[in-house]
């Protein structure tokens, strides 16, 4: 029988912690240390050291640093961890225009984890972007491209905020590959909402002129609603703020 952790051995294990979040949050920005330093006011040094799982730092320095992230002090100091990893990866679904993106990424920083469009995956998998994907390969092609991305983003991320493609729902294996591996959240939208936001960002792929497009988008939610359903949870974002949105969505991945 194993002796228990002496106070030394779990003050170790607390610190490599700590010192695990933070640098799993500032990889997951695309953020340099130097960067976090001057954001925070706490030297490059003492950061480094903290990553390390060396920083005996106080909680005045900390707040600073976890001001920088923002996220909150106790996201970074609670002890222990959720030992499963389908608990601490978030998958957020929904046709574009639900707001995976901009919600996806302001949710990884606040929660301090890496945030993964998984498009964005799907086009490094095939060395080209999505359209020529489906230009060269077809769409049989883009689903193995899809599903190879999403295994190295679950094999490579023990915790992730990742935003799927709207369609990956349609693909059985896949879809269920992701819900059993993610904390599953459909953002859902009214289709007028969905549209706003689309025509917003200049993107009306693959809807073909606006006279149709919001059809479309009705036909795709109706189709997809079954599919859609079948996350953990759902959040409206119809007629709602931004922040109260991400409000929402930071209550429903609490542990």
């Amino acid at each position: 029988m194993n002796a228990p952790p002496s106070p030394a051995q779990q003050e170790t294990a607390y610190l490599a912690q700590l010192g695990d979040r933070v640098r799993t949050w500032r990889n997951g920005q695309g953020m340099t240390r130097k960067a976090l330093a001057a954001a925070s006011g706490v030297s490059e040094r003492y950061l480094a050291q903290l990553e390390a799982g060396q920083g005996n730092i106080s909680v005045l320095l900390l707040r600073k640093v976890a001001q920088a992230m923002h996220v909150t002090v106790e996201s970074l100091v609670r002890e222990g961890t959720d030992q499963d990893p389908a608990r601490r990866r978030i998958a957020l679904l929904g046709l574009r225009g639900a707001g995976k993106s901009t919600l996806g990424a302001k949710l990884a920083a606040a929660i301090g984890a890496p945030f993964v469009e998984l498009d964005h995956e799907v086009e490094r998998e095939a060395g080209a972007r999505l359209g020529e994907v489906f230009a060269m390969y077809g769409q049989e092609a883009y689903r193995r491209f899809e599903r190879r991305a999403l295994e190295r983003v679950l094999r490579t991320h023990e915790s992730a905020v990742i935003a799927a493609g709207g369609s990956l729902v349609t693909d059985p294996d896949t879809y269920r590959l992701l819900l059993d591996n993610c904390r599953s959240i459909w953002l859902k939208a009214k289709p007028e909402e969905h549209m706003n936001r689309v025509m917003a960002q200049g993107d009306m792929r693959p809807f073909k002129g606006r006279s149709a497009a919001l059809d479309e988008i009705r036909k795709l939610l109706a189709d997809r609603d079954r599919l859609y359903s079948q996350a953990d949870v759902t959040v409206e974002t119809s007629g709602r703020s931004l922040k109260s949105s991400l409000d929402e969505l930071r209550t429903k991945v609490k542990p």
